[in-house]
């Protein structure tokens, strides 16, 4: 493609590559439609909307290809993770337009404006849009929450996000060794895990204990999450950025839950 294409879609890239994990579940289907993205921008540069903002030309792109190939719900795919199996389950309860609307809006921070732009439709559908999305979720899932974070405002600030979704604190935990023995004991059903903790120790180590012995869907929590989103290694599905926006915390712990997402993390 043009090197002055190629240089405007650059940064946003990583961010559309979080996007379609959490729009299709899992690592696998999110990177393959990203590479049909690519390859179609690659073969016809021109596909792209010069007109307006890159970042809202790229994911529109992306729709277009991600909803004319989406495979019916009695397709049986080789090769999918149990996280992708389970989305694809619990998604055929939820209509594709809400699942986009409430991660563009929430996750990826596009106005409904611009979230009505990619998805190609008015601007006044897209609160309904959220409010189904929402309370499909609430009804297929509640509970127990570990928090790993060491700064006590903002465990108190995810806190109060856990508990207004309706879901159950288990436990607070500050380090390594306190969450290892706080998911041990409580037997959560889904962590938010800070990375860096108060002792020196890491978040991702103490998420890897924790999956050591039983799964569950994980949320991290950084300052840089391009660090993470290399494409060089195994990546978290859910990757907050901080500081946050509590509806980005409710969408991606709504998501997480619905996709049982279970943590990707190098060893």
């Amino acid at each position: 493609m043009p090197e002055s294409l190629s240089q405007a879609l650059a940064p946003h890239l990583p961010f559309l590559r979080r996007y379609a994990r959490a729009l299709t579940g899992g690592q696998i289907s999110g990177d393959a439609y990203v590479r049909a993205c690519l390859l179609a921008i690659v073969n016809a540069p021109a596909i792209i909307d010069r007109t307006v903002h890159p970042k809202i030309a790229l994911y529109r792109l992306f729709h277009a290809i991600w909803s004319g190939t989406q495979l019916g719900n009695d397709v049986v795919i080789d090769g999918l993770s149990r996280q992708e199996t389970t989305a694809q389950q619990r998604l055929a309860a939820m209509t594709p337009e809400s699942r986009q609307a409430l991660l563009l809006t929430t996750m990826e921070g596009f106005s409904d404006e611009d979230a009505a732009s990619v998805m190609g439709i008015p601007a006044e559908r897209i609160q309904p849009l959220l409010t189904d999305a929402l309370a499909e979720i609430d009804r297929q899932t509640r509970t127990r929450v570990l928090i790993i974070e060491d700064e006590p405002l903002i465990a108190m600030d995810l806190t109060g996000i856990v508990q207004e979704l309706g879901h159950e604190v288990a436990a607070v935990a500050r380090t390594r060794t306190d969450a290892v023995e706080a998911a041990a004991r409580e037997q959560p059903g889904l962590v938010l895990a800070d990375i860096q903790l108060a002792d020196g120790s890491s978040g991702i180590d103490a998420v890897k204990d924790i999956l050591s012995g039983f799964t569950l869907p994980v949320i991290f929590i950084t300052a840089f999450p391009q660090r993470l989103l290399t494409g060089e290694r195994p990546e978290p599905t859910f990757l907050l950025t901080k500081p946050f926006d509590p509806r980005t915390v409710k969408a991606a712990i709504s998501q997480a839950l619905f996709f049982n997402s279970t943590a990707s993390v190098a060893a």
